[in-house]
């Protein structure tokens, strides 16, 4: 293999791609070069970006030819450091790999380009009658094929599942260069290994997605919201028992009241109620019929006469069903200024509580001077902790103390048999704790996975798994 120089590189990729479509100037290798982490500083050598997926081939191929290391750059939203360029590598940014085809009303599918904004994929569902329900704060920049390559989940998981259960098909470029058409959008295709499967999450590891073929569903019909107030954590689980044994619904969320604080304090979201609580729960459901309504309300009444629940509100409108939602959806970006560490981790709904209180116990009591904002998708088992940075610390110290907080939070994980990261993907700032959900032969497997797709670990190198 030989080494290409800078300007030898740059013309390689412009044949690929066009001299117009690879970027080296500053502002592009900062802004393509990172994700949403404030860890690791970027660094990328170019950045390209195909239109086609015989282009994404031909770039591989480079990279193959040059041991070069290749970056996928979708939405850029990740939190886990999946899309960092740290270390001179070349960014493939899919955005103009952004088209919608294909819409097939009877299979209720559509296909995809990578760089399609979930979004994007959301409105032309609902402009054919239809929905997309995977759905979470960063829909409006996220791309479809950073979805899929970290198997995002976000609000609606409760209801309608994960990224990888809306997946018919997928193509994609390993790490060798093979252009790959996996499942062919069927329903039914037990023909051996679904290798679709190793994509959704593999994070760009063993190649990049090009394309990918959507299912969509039926619209929901009058989502209606509920806010409630909940004095104690383990009441919260009681809440969702007594919902969900008598209504399928489509979301239930939790945030801590210094969470909501956090939110009201920007003034563009109205408090729900004059009441508070250490916990809020939000519970979100069609409402069809009359019937449905009265059930809500029925529900909601007894968890009050339990002592569970303290105040709610339940919305009457569009308008007030979104400014409920925002309580939820607006902590991330609200609290962003506070340079928050982040860990997104998972256990079984069940074990939530005890979990929960396990992990505020250390954190609280090891750091008294840190902020914690909690808040997730407790119907599902998801927790979002978030220490928030003093504002005289510096960044670094916070960062290394906050590195012994996650050995602390992850021990808990293992003892719970939880998930390190339940929704945000390893990339490199989860990868050092894949221990504590993985166990060594797995861990052994996904290498052996790994070797197979990309042998000269050209692929997103120093994510998820090494070589």
């Amino acid at each position: 293999m030989t080494a290409l120089t800078q300007d030898a590189l740059i013309e390689r990729l412009s044949a690929i791609v066009g001299a117009d479509k690879v970027r080296t100037d500053a502002d592009s290798l900062e802004t393509f070069g990172k994700d949403w982490t404030k860890i690791y500083a970027p660094k990328p050598t170019a950045i390209v970006f195909p239109k086609t997926t015989e282009q994404v081939r031909d770039i591989v191929l480079l990279a193959n030819e040059h041991q070069l290391a290749l970056v996928p750059s979708g939405g850029r939203t990740g939190l886990s450091a999946g899309a960092v360029a740290a270390n001179g590598e070349i960014v493939v940014a899919f955005d103009y790999m952004n088209q919608i085809s294909d819409f097939n009303a009877v299979d209720r599918t559509v296909k995809c380009g990578a760089g399609v904004i979930t979004e994007q994929l959301q409105n032309y569902a609902e402009e054919q009658g239809l929905f997309y329900p995977v759905d979470f704060a960063s829909a409006g920049s996220s791309q479809i094929g950073g979805n899929i390559s970290t198997n995002a989940g976000g609000i609606k998981v409760i209801r309608w599942g994960m990224t990888r259960d809306w997946v018919a098909g997928l193509t994609v470029v390993t790490g060798q260069g093979e252009v790959l058409r996996l499942n062919k959008d069927l329903l039914k295709n037990n023909t051996g290994y679904d290798m679709r499967q190793l994509f959704i999450g593999g994070e760009g590891t063993l190649g990049f997605i090009t394309e990918a073929t959507m299912r969509l569903t039926r619209t929901p019909k009058n989502l209606t919201v509920l806010v409630l107030a909940i004095p104690e954590l383990d009441d919260v689980m009681k809440v969702l028992n007594q919902f969900q044994g008598s209504m399928d619904l489509t979301a239930f969320e939790f945030f801590s009241d210094k969470a909501m604080r956090k939110v009201l304090a920007r003034g563009d979201v109205p408090a729900p109620f004059d009441s508070s609580a250490d916990f809020y729960a939000l519970i979100e459901f069609e409402a069809v019929t009359d019937a449905d309504m009265d059930l809500s309300m029925n529900l909601f009444e007894q968890c009050v006469e339990n002592g569970w629940v303290v105040d709610g509100v339940i919305s009457q409108s569009e308008t007030q069903a979104a400014n409920l939602w925002r309580l939820r959806e607006d902590i991330s970006e609200t609290i962003s200024e506070w340079t928050p560490y982040k860990n997104d981790i998972s256990v079984v709904v069940s074990k939530v509580p005890p979990f929960l209180n396990d992990i505020d116990e250390i954190v609280t009591r090891e750091y008294p001077d840190f902020e914690i904002i909690w808040f997730g998708h407790i119907g599902d088992g998801n927790l979002h902790l978030n220490i928030l940075k003093p504002d005289a610390l510096a960044k670094e110290e916070f960062f290394e103390r906050c590195a012994k907080v996650s050995k602390w939070v992850f021990e808990i994980v293992q003892k719970y048999d939880g998930s390190v990261s339940a929704e945000h993907g390893v990339g490199m700032t989860k990868k050092p704790y894949l221990e504590y959900t993985r166990s060594a032969a797995e861990l052994a497997y996904m290498k052996a996975v790994k070797a197979v797709f990309d042998p000269n670990n050209v692929m997103n190198p120093g994510k998820l798994v090494d070589l």
